[in-house]
């Protein structure tokens, strides 16, 4: 144990946090969080449906209107936002908004044959919402790769009496004709169909997902990752457009896909935040140990709203103690949750669009689900994180007893 503890502090941990520091890891990250306040409106208008889709009330307004021009307008967001964060960060702001456009531009080439072929014309085409959110990123990801080749290029010489802005111009033109004339060739001359040989790569990943060995994989990577200070956040790029596709079709199109973000961070899974930490939020703010004590009454409030920073950094990261439990709850809770939903129709499948993951449990879980048998089973996961918590939380209590009790000679 101890050895696999030193490998992971002094080699892998390093290594992954070099990853999450990664410009273009960064970029893709801050990009995504940065349509939260689209995601979260369009998680306001989901939810304005239900009184209209279950009652039928007469004249009611028709919610999936805005909705569509809020979640449905992601990927078309994204790949605007994607070389222009990527610009900022490289220092070469004077080609983000360029670069911006270009990679919308892009995007829109790629899509085209699917939306006429799938006779949608308009703004209504799911490769614009959630669906497209894999082919958004990687034209997005190919735009700004061109455009950081050429941002320091230029046509004209430092010295040149030419206006700045004029140069700009002329300097901008040779990457955005790189950069269109390569996606027109291969989409409308060669015929190529980038779109879905770009979902077809993704596919599997989003099957593999939405089995039980994939949902336990993808949780606990997220605790066994978390456990040591490294920021879940850094799985965004990956896991944002599976959720985001998965839970928009439970929504508009009846599906049944339990792995959402849903389904992880409001109905289920992290109560108190990632790994399940309320309960030992609790143990803690009544623990014997002066130190832990404090440390869990600060982390209450906190934890509440799902934020457990506080609890993770003072007690858990780098703790073998602490971090055991939280990968073994990263394996039993979602199997729990599996059983329960998948095998046991017992509770139910979130199908509501709700991305407050800050609001608290069981609120989150009825708003999510609808049924009490929802909340009974968050009941039983919060027990069953308990139950693994507490031996573990009671050895480490202990040894902190014992470093703050009196010397004795």
């Amino acid at each position: 144990m101890n050895k696999l503890m030193e490998w992971l502090k002094n080699d892998f941990s390093p290594k992954m946090n070099k990853v999450n520091n990664n410009v273009w890891i960064v970029t893709l990250k801050d990009s995504v969080m940065q349509l939260l306040p689209f995601i979260l409106l369009g998680s306001v208008f989901c939810l304005l449906t239900i009184p209209g889709d279950v009652y039928q009330i007469k004249n009611y307004p028709n919610f999936w209107v805005p909705f569509g021009w809020t979640m449905g307008m992601l990927s078309l967001l994204v790949s605007f936002l994607i070389p222009f964060n990527l610009m900022e960060k490289k220092k070469l702001r004077k080609q983000r908004f360029i670069a911006g456009c270009t990679s919308l531009i892009v995007f829109l080439i790629i899509i085209t044959p699917q939306v006429v072929k799938d006779g949608a014309v308009g703004f209504s085409h799911s490769s614009l919402g959630t669906g497209g959110m894999f082919v958004a990123i990687i034209a997005a990801l190919f735009t700004g790769y061109i455009m950081s080749l050429f941002g320091k290029f230029s046509f004209f010489k430092e010295e040149s009496v030419i206006p700045d802005f004029v140069r700009a111009w002329f300097d901008s033109m040779l990457p955005i004709g790189i950069t269109l004339v390569a996606a027109w060739v291969l989409v409308d001359i060669v015929h190529v169909d980038i779109y879905n040989i770009i979902l077809n790569i993704f596919m599997p990943l989003a099957n593999v997902v939405e089995t039980p060995w994939g949902f336990m994989l993808i949780i606990f990577i997220y605790c066994f990752l978390y456990s040591m200070g490294i920021s879940s956040w850094v799985l965004t790029p990956v896991t944002k457009p599976i959720f985001l596709a998965a839970i928009t079709a439970n929504a508009t199109m009846g599906a049944h896909n339990l792995v959402t973000a849903e389904t992880i961070f409001s109905a289920y899974l992290f109560v108190g935040g990632v790994g399940c930490t309320l309960p030992l939020v609790i143990m803690h703010a009544f623990s014997k140990s002066t130190k832990l004590k404090a440390l869990g009454r600060a982390s209450f409030i906190p934890a509440i709203f799902n934020i457990n920073e506080p609890l993770v950094f003072g007690s858990i990261v780098w703790n073998p103690l602490l971090m055991l439990p939280m990968w073994i709850i990263g394996i039993i809770l979602p199997a729990l949750v599996w059983i329960g939903t998948k095998v046991i129709p017992f509770g139910s499948i979130p199908k509501v669009i709700f991305d407050l993951w800050y609001a608290p449990f069981p609120i989150s879980t009825w708003i999510t689900t609808g049924t009490i048998t929802g909340m009974i089973l968050m009941l039983i996961c919060v027990g069953v994180a308990t139950l693994i918590w507490y031996p573990f939380f009671k050895t480490y209590e202990k040894q902190e007893l014992e470093k703050e009790s009196p010397q004795t000679n």
